[in-house]
């Protein structure tokens, strides 16, 4: 089993740098067309020139927070926001439930109506056979 790991290890490198290369978008790509990228991550895969080549020089990578020594945020991505700290998430929430509440309040009434019709109707037939 030992003796297959290299190759896995070769395999999954090369599945991991083929989708991430199809997954990213157009104009974070550096140095080479997507296209020639991803031609040269198919060809060259099982000798680990293609992948390491995208995952090095093909990819616009975000600098790391320690790195650079503290930049200015203009030229950084917007940050990722936890959706109960998303105003605009909160938002649609409490449209929604505003929304199911009508809707449970409507099948409410209807399920009333319909609980009336059927002792109305209990009491009718059970009023024709007493007589």
């Amino acid at each position: 089993m030992l003796r297959y790991l290299p190759f896995l290890l070769i395999l999954a490198l090369w599945i991991y740098a083929f989708i991430d290369c199809l997954n990213t978008p157009e104009e974070e790509v550096r140095h080479l067309p997507k296209v020639a990228w991803v031609i040269i991550v198919l060809l060259f895969g099982e000798v680990l020139i293609g992948p390491v080549a995208w995952l090095v020089a093909g990819k616009n990578r975000p600098a790391l927070a320690g790195a650079g020594g503290g930049g200015s945020p203009a030229g950084r991505r917007q940050e990722w926001v936890a959706p109960d700290d998303n105003p605009e998430f909160l938002k649609s929430l409490r449209e929604e439930n505003k929304k199911d509440e009508e809707l449970l309040k409507d099948w409410e009434a209807d399920l009333r109506r319909r609980e009336e019709e059927l002792r109305r109707k209990n009491n009718e037939g059970s009023g024709d056979t007493n007589e």
